[in-house]
C-alpha cells in the first residue's frame, strides 16, 4: 500500500494508542504525531475530519449559537433531549412523551460481525475518545471493577455474529466519486483532494462551516459488513438518522472500499496492557441488562448464542425528568461517578436546562401542523438537503459537490443540481407519490441529478404526509374539472398545446423516454400520478408565485380559455400511456412497425392503401410483407423491405390510408367467387391463417415466406393447394 495512504490513518491511530497510557508517553507521542502531520502529504480523506469534542446533533449545531435568546434556544434543548435519548431513562409528563420520544439506537444483534473486540472495548470504555462527536454516553468512569465489566460486555457482544452474504469487490476511485456526488457530503466531511465539479482547477474552494457527522467507525467495520450496512443502513440503525441512500450492491461496495483507504487495524493498547482475564459471555449479557443498555439498543434480528436474551428494563428504574436538574448528573461541571457522560458543551447544557424548565411546566405548547413538520425534519436532518419556508438547504461549501449528469441541466442553475425546495409540497404531491418518494421506488423525476433521495423508513416519515397536507392547504383551493366529461377534455387538444406549435412545453419538458428539446427539467410522464390537479392548475396559472425561482414562464397570462386549456393538458397527461407524443418529441420512427427489430410477425389492422378500410397488414422478419383485405377476403398486395408506418392512425382524425413503406410493391390478381370473411388464427410462430367461406365452402388461407418468396397455401374441402408468389 502506498505510504500516502497509510500515513493519514497512522496519525489518527497514535491518539487512540495512547489514550490510557502515561502522561509522558502521551506527550511524546503527540509530538511525534505533530511532526508526521507537518511532514506528510495533506490529510485528505473524510475520516480525517476535524474532531468534534461534544455530543454532536447536526441540526442543533446548525441552527443554534451562543448568542441565541432563551426563547429560541429552548427548542434546541428539546431537540437534544429527544436525540440524546434522555427520555429512555428519565420520565417526562405524559403530554410530552410523543414529542420527546427517543430514537432507537443501533441494533446490536450482529455487532460481532461488524466490529472486532478491540474496537468494541474502546467504544464501550470511552465512546467520545474512540468516536469524536458520538451521541453514545460513556458509562464507565474508571471505578474499581469497570475494566472487568467492559471486558464482559465485549465478550458478550463479540458472540453476536451473523453470516453475511458475499458482496462485490469495491473500486476505490468509483467509491470516492460516488461518496462526493450521491449526497453523502450533505452530512459527512468531503475529502480535501476532491474538487467540486463547478470549481475551476486553479481556484480555492471553501471548507464546510458546519461540522460534519462523524464516520470514525467506518474503517473499523469489517468490509463485508460495511458494504451491507451502506446498502441497507436501516437494518442496523433503525432510527433513520443514517438513511438508506438507495445504493446498488456495487455502489455500496465501492464506497466501502473508499472508506477503507489506508485502513490499519487498531489495537486497544490499554486492554492489552491490563491483561484482563476472560469474564464470560453470560456475565456480559447480565451486565448489558443491568446497565439498561437495552433502553437504546435492540437485540431482535439475531438470536444470541446464549441461554437467554436481554430482558427489558424493569419497571421503576426510570427517574423523573426533574431529577436531571436536581441530581445535576449529566449537566454538572464535575459529573458524579456512574452518571452517563455525553461530553456536552456549555451551549448544549444551557439549552437542556431551558428545556427541562419548560418540560416541567403543566402547560404543553400545542404544535401547528407546520411546527410538527419542522420538528420531524429537524430530527431527521432533512434540512441538510432541502429548504422549507426559508430554513435549511445545503450550505454553499457542500452544495458545490451536488452535480448533474447532463450538461444541459447546468443552464437551470441551482434548480438543476440541488434537491427541491419543499414549500407547498403538501398540496403538491399525491399520497401515492409521497409514498414512492419517501420509502418506495421510482419516485425520482429528475434523472439529470446525481444526488439520491434517501429513505428514512416508513415509521419516521409516514405521519409527515398528513402534517404536510394540513400545513400547506389553501383556504380556497383552485378549481379544476378532471372528470373527463366536458367537450374540451380531449387528450388530442392537450397534446397539441404541449407540442412545439402550441405552448412549446416540450422545449423544457421531456415525456416518456424522450428528452426535451432544451434544458432537461422534470419530465411530464407521471404528472397526473404525481401532482394534485389543483396544484397543477395553480402552478400553470402563476408559476413564479407558486414556485419562486422557477424558470417556467407564465404561459397562460391573458389566454381567455386558460381554464379549459389546462384541463385539456391534464386529460392528455392522464391518458399519456395510450397517446402519441406531442409534436417536437415525436419522430416518424415512433410509429413505424418493424418486424425485423421485434423479431416477430406483426399483424396490424387499419385503413391501408391497397385493401381499404378493412386492411390487415402482415409483416415478417426478413423483409417480406403482405396485405389481406378482410372485406373481399383475399390477399391484395405483397412487397419487400420496410413494413408500415402507423402514425396517421394517431395523428390525423381523418385517417388517410397507410401506405406500404417498402419497395417492389406488387398487386395480386382479384379473387373470383363470393367470399365471406371469418377471422383468422395465429400459429405458434405468429403467422396468421385467414378463414372465409367461398361459395359456401370453408377455406383456410396462409402466406409464408420461403427463400425470398411467399408460399401461398390454401386448404379447401380437405385439400391443400400451394403456389409460389414471387416478384
Amino acid at each position: 500500500m502506498p505510504e500516502s495512504e497509510i500515513m493519514p490513518s497512522f496519525v489518527i491511530r497514535i491518539s487512540s494508542f495512547v489514550r490510557h497510557s502515561s502522561f509522558w508517553f502521551r506527550h511524546s507521542a503527540l509530538l511525534l504525531a505533530s511532526f508526521l502531520i507537518s511532514t506528510s502529504p495533506a490529510l485528505s480523506h473524510p475520516l480525517q475530519a476535524e474532531p468534534i469534542n461534544h455530543a454532536f446533533v447536526y441540526t442543533f449545531d446548525q441552527f443554534h449559537i451562543p448568542e441565541d435568546p432563551d426563547e429560541s434556544l429552548v427548542n434546541g434543548g428539546l431537540l437534544l433531549m429527544a436525540e440524546l435519548n434522555c427520555t429512555t431513562c428519565h420520565a417526562v409528563p405524559k403530554a410530552w412523551e410523543e414529542r420527546l420520544k427517543p430514537k432507537a439506537g443501533p441494533d446490536l444483534s450482529a455487532v460481532g460481525s461488524r466490529l472486532d473486540p478491540d474496537t468494541l472495548w474502546q467504544m464501550i470504555r470511552s465512546p467520545q475518545s474512540r468516536k469524536k462527536g458520538t451521541q453514545m454516553p460513556g458509562l464507565f468512569a474508571g471505578a474499581e471493577g469497570d475494566e472487568e465489566k467492559v471486558e464482559a460486555l465485549v465478550e458478550y457482544l463479540s458472540s453476536l455474529n451473523q453470516a453475511l452474504p458475499k458482496v462485490p469487490a469495491g473500486d476505490v476511485e468509483r467509491g470516492k466519486e460516488l461518496y462526493h456526488k450521491v449526497g453523502c457530503v450533505a452530512c459527512h466531511e468531503p475529502a480535501k483532494d476532491v474538487r467540486p465539479p463547478k470549481v475551476a482547477a486553479d481556484a480555492e474552494f471553501e471548507k464546510p462551516g458546519n461540522a460534519s457527522v462523524p464516520i470514525a467507525l467506518a474503517d473499523a467495520y469489517d468490509f463485508t459488513a460495511l458494504s451491507h450496512f451502506l446498502k441497507n443502513p436501516l437494518a442496523v440503525r433503525p432510527s433513520g438518522r443514517m438513511p438508506d441512500m438507495r445504493l446498488s450492491a456495487q455502489e455500496a461496495s465501492d464506497i466501502a472500499a473508499y472508506l477503507h483507504v489506508g485502513r490499519v487495524k487498531e489495537k486497544a493498547a490499554a486492554r492489552a496492557a491490563l491483561k484482563i482475564p476472560a469474564q464470560g459471555v453470560e456475565k456480559g449479557r447480565k451486565i448489558f441488562q443491568e446497565m439498561n443498555c437495552v433502553a437504546c439498543h435492540k437485540m431482535g434480528s439475531v438470536v444470541p448464542v446464549l441461554s437467554g436474551t436481554p430482558e427489558p428494563a424493569k419497571a421503576g428504574t426510570t427517574k423523573r425528568v426533574a431529577d436531571l436538574v436536581l441530581d445535576k448528573g449529566c449537566l454538572a461541571e464535575k459529573q458524579p461517578s456512574g452518571s452517563p457522560r455525553f461530553d456536552l458543551n456549555d451551549l448544549q447544557k444551557r439549552a437542556l436546562k431551558l428545556a427541562l424548565t419548560m418540560v416541567q411546566k403543566e402547560e404543553v405548547p400545542k404544535l401547528t401542523a407546520q411546527e410538527k413538520v419542522d420538528w420531524q425534519m429537524t430530527r431527521l436532518n432533512c434540512y441538510a438537503c432541502h429548504d422549507r419556508d426559508g430554513k435549511g438547504g445545503p450550505e454553499d461549501p457542500r452544495a458545490q459537490y451536488f452535480g448533474v449528469n447532463d450538461s444541459t441541466a447546468e443552464s437551470l442553475g441551482q434548480l438543476g443540481n440541488l434537491p427541491p425546495n419543499l414549500d407547498k409540497v403538501g398540496r403538491k404531491l399525491t399520497r401515492g407519490w409521497f409514498e414512492k418518494v419517501l420509502w418506495g421506488k421510482d419516485g425520482s423525476v429528475r434523472p439529470y441529478m446525481d444526488t439520491h433521495m434517501p429513505s428514512f423508513g416508513r415509521e419516521h416519515t409516514e405521519m409527515m404526509i398528513a402534517w404536510l397536507n394540513e400545513a400547506d392547504a389553501l383556504e380556497k383551493p383552485f378549481e379544476i374539472d378532471v372528470s373527463g366529461l366536458a367537450k374540451h377534455h380531449r387528450a388530442e387538444a392537450g397534446r397539441q398545446l404541449l407540442g412545439a406549435k402550441g405552448l412549446a412545453c416540450v422545449s423544457c419538458h421531456g415525456l416518456k423516454e424522450r428528452k426535451s428539446l432544451g434544458p432537461p427539467v422534470i419530465r411530464l410522464t407521471h404528472t397526473a400520478e404525481r401532482l394534485q390537479p389543483e396544484y397543477f392548475k395553480e402552478l400553470l396559472l402563476n408559476p413564479q408565485v407558486t414556485q419562486p425561482g422557477t424558470v417556467m414562464p407564465p404561459m397562460f397570462v391573458g389566454r381567455k380559455k386558460a381554464d379549459q386549456e389546462i384541463e385539456s393538458i391534464w386529460t392528455y397527461l392522464r391518458e399519456v400511456e395510450g397517446q402519441p407524443l406531442p409534436e417536437g418529441l415525436m419522430s416518424s420512427e415512433d410509429f413505424e412497425l418493424k418486424p425485423e427489430v421485434e423479431k416477430r410477425v406483426i399483424v396490424f389492422r387499419s385503413f391501408i392503401e391497397g385493401a381499404g378500410t378493412h386492411g390487415i397488414g402482415v409483416g415478417f422478419p426478413g423483409g417480406l410483407n403482405a396485405l389481406f383485405d378482410a372485406k373481399t377476403s383475399q390477399w391484395t398486395v405483397i412487397w419487400k423491405g420496410r413494413f408500415l408506418d402507423a402514425m396517421s392512425n394517431w395523428q390525423d382524425r381523418s385517417m388517410p390510408p397507410i401506405k406500404p413503406l417498402g419497395t417492389d410493391v406488387k398487386a395480386l390478381p382479384a379473387a373470383t367467387g363470393e367470399r365471406v370473411y371469418g377471422g383468422y388464427t395465429l400459429s405458434k410462430d405468429g403467422v396468421p391463417t385467414f378463414r372465409y367461406r367461398e361459395n359456401g365452402q370453408p377455406v383456410e388461407d396462409t402466406l409464408r415466406p420461403v427463400k425470398g418468396c411467399f408460399e401461398h397455401v390454401i386448404s379447401k374441402n380437405g385439400k391443400l393447394t400451394k403456389e409460389v408468389l414471387s416478384w
